[in-house]
């Protein structure tokens, strides 16, 4: 199986959107000289796996940011396509870990949302999370792992301090 890698920010409460999915609590995070080690996590993975609202907050960014990788966009509504590598599934974790495999994909990123997350994290497919704690306390919003319960071990790999904000890279024990 490959290896699927959860890069995320979150709030020091475990949020990581507020309510409505809003990420704008992250833009004075933004900008700067520091891109929080995310081309070195981009250029570490084969695919991206991204839940759709996450994929549909994306697309009003602009440009589609994931050029050359290819893309699972998870939904059970049909969505536009951007670009040629995104492929909108309905499949199960399981199984798109499965083909991923086939495929011979080494590293996935998955870069959201909680729910996604979550669901992976409940299927003990996440190998690895980088989780960027970001000096804020949003009080309630979508949570890291969403509404889905997880439960394993993790090993702290490494801690980095970048500014105010924390990243903290564990590996999962399973």
């Amino acid at each position: 199986m490959p290896e699927i890698v959860y890069y995320v920010a979150a709030s020091v409460d475990g949020f990581i959107a507020t309510p409505d999915g809003g990420v704008d609590w992250l833009s004075p995070f933004e900008g700067g000289d520091d891109d929080y080690g995310y081309r070195g996590f981009l250029a570490g993975v084969d695919a991206i796996l991204i839940g759709r609202t996450t994929y549909e907050q994306i697309l009003t960014f602009g440009d589609w940011p994931y050029g050359g990788k290819n893309s699972w966009v998870f939904s059970h509504r049909k969505l536009p396509v951007v670009a040629e590598e995104i492929t909108v599934t309905s499949e199960m974790p399981t199984e798109v870990a499965s083909m991923l495999d086939i495929a011979g994909v080494n590293g996935a990123g998955l870069v959201g949302g909680g729910e996604l997350a979550g669901s992976f994290a409940r299927a003990g497919l996440i190998t690895r999370y980088i989780i960027s704690v970001m000096p804020v306390l949003l009080g309630h919003g979508v949570r890291l792992l969403g509404s889905q319960r997880a439960s394993g071990e993790l090993v702290l790999e490494s801690t980095a301090r970048m500014g105010e904000v924390v990243q903290n890279v564990y590996r999962t024990l399973w």
